[in-house]
């Protein structure tokens, strides 16, 4: 009966993230904030590590999400909005959602950047079901991280943090939503 509150619980918190979130900004300002947030983070990227042009470069496309909000006691969410590119164009909107359960608390706020090597893995992430395992993991941006970084199933994630304090031994796992522009 313990896991049950604990499983219910996460349920309803990825029921909470999903629900009433739209992709699409709603109004051309909130496009105008993210396109300039989104602007903001890919150069805050470039300068945490220069390293990473290479995969701006060479990239068949990338998804950047400027800030993605996480929080936890013990059940966990997080989500964030951002811009999805293909061959450096700007092509339609993302969202971020996470639910994990385990030992968590606390909360930050996270850039997490995308990078799809093939059209193969970009077409996946458009059908808007595509999703990270639990076992994925993410190169922290810093100073040189981006050299030694590879593909893994024609993607490569990044993230560099924002602010916030997380104390987390935690399974879970991402999904995206995609709606074109």
């Amino acid at each position: 009966m313990k896991t049950f509150v604990p499983t219910c619980v996460l349920l309803a918190i990825a029921g909470l993230l999903l629900s009433g979130c739209s992709t699409t900004p709603k109004s051309a300002e909130d496009r105008v904030a993210l396109d300039s947030k989104v602007q903001a983070a890919v150069t805050g990227a470039k300068q945490a590590d220069p390293d990473l042009a290479k995969f701006f470069d060479t990239a068949v496309g990338y998804a950047v999400f400027p800030t993605v909000g996480k929080g936890a006691i013990g059940v966990g969410g997080a989500y964030g909005k951002g811009q999805l590119y293909e061959k450096g164009q700007m092509v339609g909107y993302c969202t971020l959602t996470q639910a994990s359960i385990g030992l968590a608390l606390g909360g930050q706020a996270y850039t997490e950047i995308i990078f799809f090597e093939t059209q193969t893995a970009l077409d996946r992430f458009k059908t808007g079901n595509f999703a990270f395992a639990a076992q994925a993991s993410a190169v922290a941006l810093k100073s040189g991280a981006a050299a030694n970084a590879k593909y893994e199933d024609g993607v490569a994630v990044f993230t560099m943090a924002e602010a916030g304090l997380m104390y987390e031994a935690s399974v879970g796992g991402q999904k995206f939503s995609y709606e074109p522009k």
